[in-house]
């Protein structure tokens, strides 16, 4: 997908900064099957922590105090434990806070700026840049839903800021949604990864539901990576997430975030913040996220805290 940037030429569709704490090195040997060029012999890939890419530091520095905003969502439509009797869900949302000149916009010229990640259901996001504009969700399929959302940087890198992140979840009843077909924006964007395979609603599960979510439990949501990444853009790949009713173990807390890469050895994530992770190689891979105690158990809340995306890398 595309995105847009409202004061200042950006490059990427994908950007990271900050860092994570791991209890091993920073170097993790990969061993996968580069599918993406049906090679028959494995490419292996050394993973490594790194800062966020100069660009990306740029950027920041061009955007003056925005980064230090606080914007605060509310989410208007839908309302919380409504039943929608229609496929298309509309989603109003209002921005509020100490947004020191944050406002989501897309740039026309760039494509970039910055926007809402909307998620429905534990689907990938779509991009919301304009809220002044109509933001749909089109062939729902019937049965409980959430709805998650929370304002991002141009680079996707999310704000964590208390009143950011607001969820709510919906009923769709008798709505005629076309189950064979994907859920979209009424921009037509599948609210899906481009690289997944066609399922119902087009996802990377199979019907999308709501699950049994607790709001007022711990709760991960998986923001990035997503996609395809090519060049440059390739190079360092950002982990992002939003983290609620829980704090990590380098934060005070009792949790961590637990990541692997293509199957790979568990890392671990101990502060909230996004991290880089360079020297991919080329091909399709996945990222598995995980909110786990102290022990190393999974912590449950509806299916959400563990889930997998799988991104492309170009090169």
């Amino acid at each position: 997908m595309k995105f847009t940037r409202l004061s200042i030429a950006v490059f990427a569709a994908a950007a990271f900064s900050a860092c994570a704490t791991t209890p091993t090195s920073n170097t993790t040997n990969v061993v996968n099957a580069n599918r993406a060029n049906n090679s028959a012999s494995p490419a292996v890939q050394n993973l490594t922590v790194v800062e966020s890419p100069q660009k990306i530091k740029d950027m920041t520095a061009s955007r003056g105090a925005q980064d230090e905003a606080k914007p605060t969502l509310r989410i208007v439509e839908p309302k919380a434990d409504s039943t929608v009797s229609s496929s298309t869900v509309k989603v109003r949302l209002e921005i509020s806070g100490d947004l020191k000149g944050y406002k989501p916009m897309m740039d026309m010229e760039t494509k970039m700026g910055n926007h809402i990640h909307v998620i429905l259901d534990n689907q990938p996001y779509e991009a919301y840049y304009n809220l002044d504009q109509e933001f749909e969700l089109r062939n729902v399929a019937d049965g409980s839903h959430t709805l998650r959302v929370f304002p991002s940087r141009p680079w996707h890198e999310s704000y964590k800021n208390d009143g950011a992140f607001q969820m709510v979840t919906f009923t769709v009843k008798n709505g005629g949604a076309d189950t064979a077909k994907p859920a979209t924006t009424n921009s037509g964007q599948a609210m899906s990864n481009a690289n997944a395979a066609p399922t119902p609603e087009g996802k990377d599960m199979q019907n999308s539901a709501a699950g049994a979510v607790d709001p007022k439990q711990p709760l991960l949501t998986f923001s990035r990576p997503k996609g395809e990444y090519t060049g440059t853009d390739a190079d360092a790949i950002m982990i992002d997430f939003w983290l609620a009713n829980a704090k990590l173990t380098g934060d005070g807390g009792q949790h961590r975030v637990r990541y692997s890469i293509d199957g790979g050895e568990a890392r671990y994530i101990d502060k909230w913040q996004p991290i880089w992770l360079s020297g991919w190689a080329n091909g399709k891979h996945s990222i598995k996220l995980e909110l786990v105690n102290m022990e190393g158990s999974l912590v449950e809340n509806g299916g959400y805290n563990s889930t997998t995306r799988e991104i492309t890398v170009v090169k």
